[in-house]
């Protein structure tokens, strides 16, 4: 083959796994033959369509085989995959659609109206609908129509639409295999452009330091829109050759079931998702003994939580990374995750992480024990953000290093501890936010006259975003407002879950709001 992108990997691994089970989603079932013949068929109809290597292809949807078939399928047909967060707001989606150029979109029904209304005014040329009812149904109908003037057709009638051969479409690890938008520091987010190199060492990583095996099952119970489930779990697996079953939704009861029915080996998640899992009447009943690999990430794992796992002979893999980094850059091992708790870990094994001197960084590392910023090099980072010449510029040293913006420090045996995020990040849940995104939107009410939003603790998602306003001279406005504001707006998820409206706004000398004061003043409310 002259692709050698992760587009390939189902033609490659179809011969070694034949029929063996590759995707589970409820009662159905698809193996490495079925998933490789619809792929080829769907690569060939988004050529047939006039997608053309180099353009983009989105999608919309809950985690579903046909996610990981429109990703195989952009893939095998040189494209560019942008999966897109099904939690924001229309606005949101309209933005990524439109700052990536993407000129198809493949969506669930049942986000129908958030993909039309996302996709009007942009470059979207037509939709993709999964789970048509008239294919629910038993129908046959190739789901013609339009929406806007865009047009629209039925998952399934494309699939049957493409030819079978495999289109031998020349791709190299340098070209561009995904495009995920982190939320930016000023406002709009940025589209990280992972190349399939980046995604194919990100997995190699992962199989060296966690020993993912062919007889591996892994459960998916994080949205695969998000690159630690991706990258960190869903594509090593299948690369290897086990069986991935895939949740819409993350329960607790029923990940405990499914983890007991499939005989799941792996699982990945954030601490509120290992939390909700122990703490739930079925934990002591549910047999977990096929389990052998435990992955968090997004921050540490409470004490308590890590307790009530080694109660049960378990033992995580804790771990820090980004998009950027595709998204591994160290890892704890299982085995000290007692001696070194606390720490994120060692690198990845083609990896590299330094933390910079703070008087001096281009001096060299840090001494041992010093906190300065975390900075990581290797063949899974990214080399540029997509449409964004001066962040991509501004985000690396002259050495290329990529400024991972956290600050951290190494421990006298090079394992990495997080001390600080020098960009203000809340981790709520493990989703992302960034304060001046939401900071913006508050910023429109005309009563507004600063705002701040800053991390405040919480017992079940770590961490939520409050909201510290100083209102204009005379202006009124209740908290319940202000998040009506934010409604449709915003992902819900960012939206604060509290409000404290102040007198004045503490600042530096400069007139920067200082946010470390706001943490102290507004901590006894709830």
């Amino acid at each position: 083959m002259e692709n050698f992108g992760i587009g390939s990997w189902l033609q490659r691994r179809r011969p070694k796994s034949g029929i063996k089970t590759a995707v589970i989603a409820g009662d159905r079932e698809l193996s490495y033959v079925e998933l490789a013949d619809r792929s080829t068929r769907l690569a060939n109809a988004f050529r047939d369509r006039g997608v053309a290597k180099g353009d983009r292809v989105a999608y919309l949807g809950d985690n579903d085989p046909s996610f990981l078939e429109t990703l195989f399928a952009a893939g095998l047909a040189g494209a560019v995959f942008v999966p897109l967060n099904t939690r924001l707001a229309p606005p949101e989606i309209q933005f990524q659609l439109r700052d990536s150029g993407a000129v198809l979109l493949v969506h669930s029904a049942a986000l129908a109206g958030l993909a039309e209304h996302g996709s009007a005014e942009t470059a979207v040329g037509g939709l993709i609908v999964v789970d048509d009812p008239a294919e629910r149904d038993g129908g046959t109908s190739d789901g013609g129509g339009t929406a806007g003037g865009t047009a629209v057709e039925a998952f399934e009638a494309v699939i049957a639409s493409g030819a079978a051969l495999p289109p031998d479409e020349r791709v190299s690890l340098d070209d561009a295999a995904m495009i995920l938008y982190t939320s930016g520091t000023t406002g709009n987010p940025k589209g990280a452009l992972l190349t399939h190199g980046n995604i194919t060492w990100n997995c190699v990583n992962v199989l060296v330091d966690f020993d993912f095996a062919s007889t591996d099952v892994a459960l998916m119970i994080s949205p695969m829109f998000h690159v630690a489930s991706l990258d960190m779990g869903v594509l090593p697996t299948l690369l290897k050759g086990g069986t991935v079953v895939l949740e819409a939704k993350f329960d607790p009861g029923r990940t405990l079931e499914l983890i007991e029915r499939h005989r799941a080996t792996t699982i990945s998640g954030v601490p509120t998702t290992y939390q909700m899992l122990c703490e739930h009447p079925d934990w002591d009943a549910t047999d977990l003994s096929s389990l052998n690999k435990l992955t968090c990430g997004g921050s540490a794992v409470p004490m308590r939580v890590l307790e009530a796992y080694e109660r049960r002979g378990l033992r995580f893999s804790n771990g820090y990374g980004m998009t950027e980094t595709a998204p591994g850059a160290t890892t704890l091992p299982a085995a000290r995750s007692r001696d070194k708790a606390g720490s994120s870990g060692l690198p990845h094994f083609f990896t590299d992480v330094r933390v910079a001197d703070p008087l001096d960084p281009a001096a060299g590392p840090a001494a041992p024990g010093t906190a300065g910023e975390i900075q990581i090099k290797g063949p899974n980072v990214i080399h540029r953000y997509w449409n964004r010449p001066e962040a991509s510029a501004d985000s690396y040293t002259a050495d290329g290093w990529f400024k991972s913006g956290d600050m951290g420090y190494k421990d006298p045996d090079g394992f990495v501890f997080i001390s600080d995020r020098l960009k203000d990040m809340i981790i709520s849940g493990g989703e992302n936010i960034y304060p001046a995104e939401v900071e913006q939107a508050i910023a429109e009410l005309d009563a507004v006259g600063s705002v701040a939003v800053i991390g405040v603790p919480d017992e079940k998602w770590g961490e939520v975003p409050r909201a510290v306003v100083l209102l204009r001279d005379g202006a009124r406005l209740t908290e319940e407002q202000l998040r009506s504001h934010l409604e449709g707006r915003l992902a819900r998820y960012k939206i604060p879950k509290s409000v404290v409206f102040v007198a004045e706004m503490p600042r530096t000398a400069s007139g920067k709001i200082r946010k470390a004061d706001l943490r102290n003043l507004t901590s006894g409310h709830v």
